[in-house]
């Protein structure tokens, strides 16, 4: 039983580093779009939006390996 719960494991973590490097490439075309451009021209910084996606995808790609080697 303690076999299938670590496939379990494995799986879950794979795909969170999937999820998380697809966060993180999203967070990246967002940063390139037109809107993004012109906030970081007016403010100096990114928008909230991109970084939310950089941090997520960052934190999922995090607990992904954690999990993924775990099991």
């Amino acid at each position: 039983m303690a076999k299938k719960s670590n496939v379990v494991a494995v799986a879950v973590g794979l795909g969170l580093v999937v999820a998380g490097a697809g966060l993180a490439y999203w967070g990246y075309q967002m940063s390139g779009s037109l809107t993004s451009q012109l906030t970081r021209a007016v403010s100096g910084s990114m928008p909230d939006e991109v970084l939310y996606r950089y941090i997520g995808g960052a934190v999922c790609a995090v607990v992904g390996v954690l999990l993924f080697f775990k099991g």
